[in-house]
């Protein structure tokens, strides 16, 4: 025991700095797997915990005003309902003139208690009370947080002549409240209802539905339709869509964390087995007297697995506590994970498997590298003093007589004379060049969301809609404007083929104007009854490009051809988009045409001209409109996702802490293998500083091969992971961007300079020892 600790000891000074390098790589690893599983916990925990305490509804089916929506409590599969309430729909706003919210009003005489609110602020309604002049009005968290609003604060609601004051703010597990896509939720007294000038068209009866079997939801979905009529239902909403929304983006980050944490775990685990072997070659005589003096093959092989088992153990433990200590503390999302997690049952357990798994992936791969130390023979054998590789090749010899400096040709063949030995080192070091370039290429993307967004399906900056203007007013107000271009737009929902849920139809631009959408393939929908789709449309259609799809709104049948797929990043890209002339058609096909089939557009969509403040444009549209437009941004992803940039950084410092542990490993084969041939190279005439530039040189072409390689798979996976996920997403292929040349080109210089940095000061160490030509020096 004793003699193990001293050579352990002595192991661990001789190779401090990659012994350091390897620990903080293995805390590193360890930091982003905990995240990832912190913001996974993030991303769904909250939804869950509300819909359990809220003994929430598996579906929400929204009616016409007249339809018997409670005789759905029958059927079958239904446990349990939530209403019928009757509902008002109406837009918001703390003052006039602010921006508003469109909200879903529901009369409540009492709490529910299936999809029971939960209240997070004030309280629930009191008929005594809120039943006065000036009536109450409970906010769902969501909306509220839109709206600023808060207990105590007084709403004005178009249709109502009372202004409502706020008594309280709840969570729901319904989808949460998005501008101009998902109205809020709201619910107030039946008798506030009453006194809305609301027409019959925004009225109508919501009930949720609490199933015995969540996994019923399409057929339930599918009966209700064929119970109430397709005519009478005009949206569905189920508790997939629901937690996807309450999801959002963390599971974007939680994935990029895992992928790089699981990515790099495999390059530390790579980066320490061939640390490991390499020692072994260059310790052959230290290992062989041990077995002389009698340690077994056995315990050899657990010296060098305890020596790196220490290690791993202590960089696990190193990477645990910092979570543990810190992980709050980080601003944004990832700090409010940690916290999160820190509540849960389950934290203590997972932090124990995870911190488990990486210390016996990296042992696993210790063991099968230190296994060939218990197969090195006790007694040594001599190695020809030659350099190995045999003659020089004619290409090398060729090289020499054109006078190439000899430092680089024999530091090219010193590199890879040894075919398999040189492949292994250049994979290694690849593998964490890789990952970093993947991350380069998740940055670009992003940055590409941002200063580029018309590219990948956000042309219009702000939507502007108004309830008190005219079309025909609020046409010339917005073309009065020279800094943008406007767009008329509508949106209805739609019953996708088979009922089982609803999609969003909308119709932008028109036949003369169409709007400048991003479509990634086929084309734009120019004629009638053209349009383009989203990917999470064409995969819940089971369609593509090409095809003609069905699909109902309030009972009328619209039948489009899908010429395009588009980029979508609303609604999970359940999304089919159409001219607003071919929309308007659509509303009209009914023998007799309705008296409000009119082309007016609900919304615009304002593109504005390159080098335009968004900010700026839109308080200039405020001022011309006398506060009468509710101008918008139009949210963008990027905006969501701007801790991906922070978690870019930090992996990619972990990713390079791997690779100096993996060029520490090539730097000491290096000196090891000329160290070898320097009685050779000095009898040729080299001097100590070309001696030192060979070993230099053959390091920087081994760290150029890893380079070309890496950035140039990195290019490909990245690409191939992005789209993947935009897919997975509803997105859709397209979006991935790749990092640009110059970024590229400087990934590969910086790594081929470090690599050669690292290699100077041991290299002339080296080159300027004092070698006798005997038998042990070439071992």
């Amino acid at each position: 025991m004793r003699a193990a600790a001293r050579w352990t000891q002595a192991h661990l000074t001789a190779h401090r700095p990659a012994a350091v390098l390897t620990a903080l790589a293995t805390a590193g690893i360890t930091i982003s797997l905990l995240l990832a599983t912190a913001l996974f916990a993030y991303a769904a925990d909250p939804w869950q915990r509300a819909f359990t305490q809220s003994s929430g509804a598996h579906v929400w089916i929204h009616t016409q005003g007249g339809a018997p929506a409670g005789s759905l409590a029958g059927l079958d599969e239904v446990r349990a309902t939530s209403g019928p309430f009757r509902t008002v729909r109406t837009t918001a706003s703390l003052q006039p003139g602010d921006a508003r919210a469109t909200l879903e009003l529901r009369g409540a005489a009492k709490r529910p208690t299936t999809a029971a609110p939960q209240i997070v602020a004030g309280r629930w309604l009191d008929a005594n009370t809120d039943a006065a002049a000036t009536k109450g009005i409970v906010l769902e968290s969501s909306v509220a947080r839109a709206m600023w609003a808060k207990p105590g604060d007084t709403i004005v609601l178009s249709g109502f002549a009372a202004h409502l004051r706020v008594v309280g703010v709840a969570d729901s597990a319904e989808v949460t409240f998005r501008a101009g896509e998902t109205p809020g939720v709201a619910w107030v007294l039946p008798s506030t209802l009453d006194a809305s000038d609301a027409g019959r068209d925004q009225r109508g009866r919501t009930i949720g539905l609490q199933l015995g079997d969540a996994a019923d939801t399409d057929y339930v979905v599918q009966r209700a339709v064929t119970r109430l009529g397709a005519d009478q239902i005009t949206d569905v909403s189920t508790w997939r869509q629901a937690k996807a929304a309450a999801e959002g983006d963390n599971q974007l980050l939680g994935r990029l964390l895992g992928l790089f944490g699981l990515g790099a775990l495999l390059a530390a685990a790579l980066a320490v087995g061939g640390a490991i072997s390499t020692r072994i070659r260059g310790h052959l005589r230290d290992i062989s007297i041990l077995k002389a003096i009698g340690f077994t093959p056995g315990q050899v092989v657990r010296m060098f697995v305890a020596l790196h088992l220490g290690l791993a153990l202590l960089g696990v433990a190193l990477g645990a506590l910092l979570t543990q200590v810190v992980g709050t503390l980080v601003p944004g999302r990832i700090g409010e994970a940690m916290a999160l997690w820190r509540q849960l049952p389950g934290h203590a357990w997972l932090t124990l498997v995870i911190s488990g798994g990486v210390v016996a992936f990296i042992g696993a791969a210790t063991c099968l590298a230190a296994w060939r130390a218990g197969r090195v023979p006790p007694v040594p054998v001599a190695r020809a003093a030659t350099a190995a590789g045999g003659r020089a090749s004619a290409l090398t010899r060729r090289a020499l007589g054109l006078r190439v400096p000899p430092a680089l040709v024999l530091g090219w063949r010193g590199a890879f004379h040894r075919p398999l030995r040189s492949s292994a080192a250049v994979a290694r070091l690849a593998v964490p060049l890789l990952l970093i370039t993947i991350a380069l290429g998740a940055w670009t993307t992003l940055d590409r969301f941002t200063s580029h967004p018309e590219n990948v399906g956000l042309p219009a900056a702000l939507t502007a809609r108004s309830d008190t203007l005219g079309d025909r007013e609020l046409r010339q107000l917005l073309g009065s404007q020279r800094e943008m271009t406007a767009y008329p737009g509508a949106e209805v929902q739609a019953l996708v083929p088979g009922q089982t849920g609803t999609i969003t139809l909308r119709g932008l631009g028109t036949d003369a104007r169409p709007y400048p959408g991003a479509v990634v393939e086929g084309r734009a929908a120019h004629g009638p009854d053209e349009a383009v789709a989203g990917q999470g449309l064409l995969d819940l259609l089971d369609a593509r490009v090409g095809d003609w799809v069905r699909m109902t709104v309030a009972g009328r049948p619209h039948v489009l051809h899908i010429v395009g797929r588009s980029i979508e990043t609303t609604d999970g890209g359940r999304v089919v988009s159409t001219t607003l002339d071919t929309l308007s058609e659509g509303d009209s096909d009914d023998a007799a045409p309705r008296a409000d089939a009119s082309p007016r557009p609900d919304f615009y969509q304002l593109v504005l001209r390159r080098g335009v403040d968004p900010d700026s444009a839109r308080e200039s549209l405020s001022k011309a409109s006398a506060g009468r437009l509710e101008v918008r941004e139009t949210p963008n992803p990027a905006d969501q996702l701007s801790a991906v940039r922070a978690v870019s950084v930090g992996l990619i410092a972990v990713l390079t802490l791997i690779g100096l542990v993996e060029l520490a490993t090539t730097v000491g084969a290096g000196v090891r293998d000329r160290s070898r041939d320097l009685l050779a190279l000095r009898a040729v005439g080299l001097t100590p500083r070309q001696i030192t530039a060979v070993i230099v040189s053959a390091t920087a072409f081994i760290t150029l091969a890893a380079a070309l390689a890496g950035t140039t798979l990195g290019v490909l996976a990245s690409q191939w992971l992005i789209n993947l996920q935009g897919r997975a997403s509803g997105w859709g292929a397209g979006i991935a961007q790749r990092p640009a040349p110059g970024i590229l080109l400087l990934v590969i210089v910086v790594a081929v300079l470090i690599a050669a940095t690292a290699a100077v000061l041991p290299a002339a160490r080296a080159a300027r020892r004092r070698l006798a030509d005997s038998a042990t020096d070439l071992l």
